[in-house]
């Protein structure tokens, strides 16, 4: 039996005090085309358990999962190696059941390993604070934009064409209510000329580098070009390892860094959960979103850890808060300051030049097919290639020989003519020469 304890005429009252004519008046800004119709599941009849566990076995049998064969997909999400000991830390009871600190004195194991997670965002990205993250990349761009929004009290946000589609819908879904999205076109290995774009209408200019292709962009010309007018600089970056070989994105005139930081100690895990990383300057500490946990004294002289700047606005009085965003990915935030920890300054810096190296090795491999050519002058540890053929239908001829051979472009961009036959392609630490040698050679048959 169903429990639903609201009747016909409370919905209607309720609609009445809103303003609402109806229900689907509730869902007027979803996209008609993300709309499914009542009715139209075509779902089987109710099963016991035992039927829906061998059910969904037999779909999940049909999976490949990336670490069972060649695999080069990125795109936003990169597979690296976590060591076995972030696991086990993370899966202490302390730590896997704790969640907000609210009550700090009880709380300050908690609070220490977000302070030093903030600190290493903090060093990672060249700013002088960081918060004690937010959910994913995408949604830490979107609330950039709408910081920038507020502090320049202009309302043209302008997102390039190499930013990484998702986060740019991401963006256009929320920071649209507040404000104006304009993106530029897609421009695949190149840099766009987005600083003449900029007007006085803008508060902020979104650069993701290395782009959605894997090229790396000279943020200081265009933070100069935004500077020039008021506007702010968002730097967003989603290979956060880039940052152990790359310069950094405040020492190139970053305002804003939104970042994804699922590489570091986080596993692909099929989607998620995964966590946002967000640094900016100090004197913009007081308008950016989240928490942020401080080191104090107590009255006897010793350390302690508190949450500061976490006003009751942010979970009692949505509309004054400066993000309606109450909680962090506590967990994937500690798999990160472990894993980190693990690593090192060195030992970040070691991986990144590896992940370069191998990368650089495959992209001239791959270059040498007939008909393939690189369209990423310059890149990190994902490249971008140009194939004489539609590259989904590439990727799919590959899988059946074994091989992930990454991510056609137009999969993250169907709209875009200029996508059809490109092929994004990530190569990291975890991919052995086999993997590359069996990659190559799978793509010349693909291309004969």
């Amino acid at each position: 039996m169903r429990y639903l304890p609201l009747t016909p005429d409370d919905r209607s009252a309720m609609l009445a005090k809103i303003g609402a004519r109806d229900i689907d008046a509730l869902f007027r800004d979803v996209p008609k085309e993300a709309v499914v119709s009542r009715g139209v599941f075509d779902l089987p009849d109710t099963q016991g358990e035992l039927q829906v566990e061998r059910a969904l076995s037999r779909m999940a049998a049909r999976t490949t999962a990336a670490g069972a064969g060649p695999f080069f997909c990125g795109a936003g999400a990169y597979k690296h190696h976590v060591p076995a000991a972030v696991d086990h830390l993370i899966q202490r009871s302390e730590f896997l059941t704790s969640y907000t600190p609210y009550q700090p004195e009880i709380a300050q194991g908690t609070l220490q390993y977000l302070f030093e997670f903030q600190t290493q965002v903090a060093l990672l990205t060249g700013m002088e604070v960081a918060n004690a993250s937010l959910y994913d990349g995408s949604t830490a761009t979107a609330e950039a934009v709408l910081m920038a929004q507020r502090l320049t009290k202009r309302p043209k946000a302008i997102l390039s064409g190499g930013l990484h589609p998702h986060y740019a819908e991401t963006v256009e879904t929320i920071a649209t209510l507040s404000g104006e999205v304009v993106r530029t076109p897609v421009t695949p290995g190149q840099a766009e000329d987005i600083a003449a774009l900029i007007d006085e209408r803008t508060a902020c200019v979104v650069v993701q580098s290395p782009d959605v292709f894997g090229l790396i962009r000279n943020l200081k010309p265009i933070a100069d070009a935004a500077h020039a007018k008021g506007a702010l600089l968002i730097a967003v970056v989603t290979e956060i390892v880039s940052l152990g070989l790359l310069e950094s994105p405040g020492a190139q005139g970053a305002d804003i860094v939104a970042a994804e930081g699922q590489s570091i100690g986080n596993g692909l895990n099929f989607g998620g959960p995964y966590v946002g990383l967000f640094a900016t300057r100090e004197k913009f500490l007081r308008q950016m979103p989240g928490r942020l946990c401080g080191e104090t004294t107590d009255a006897a002289g010793k350390r302690g850890y508190v949450l500061t700047l976490s006003t009751r606005e942010q979970h009692i009085r949505r509309e004054k808060a400066t993000s309606n965003i109450c909680t962090n990915s506590g967990l994937c935030c500690l798999a990160f300051t472990i894993h980190l920890s693990l690593l090192g300054e060195e030992g970040l810096a070691r991986l990144a030049r590896t992940n370069h190296a191998r990368a650089s090795a495959l992209a001239d491999r791959l270059a040498k097919v007939k008909g393939v050519s690189l369209i990423t002058p310059s890149f990190f540890n994902e490249f971008t290639l140009k194939l004489p053929k539609p590259a989904a239908s590439v990727v799919d001829a590959l899988v059946e020989k074994g091989v992930i051979a990454g991510v056609p472009a137009s999969r993250l961009m169907p709209h875009e003519s200029s996508a059809r036959d490109l092929l994004i392609v990530a190569a990291t630490e975890t991919n052995t020469d086999e993997d590359c040698d069996v990659f190559v050679k799978a793509l010349a048959e693909a291309m004969s």
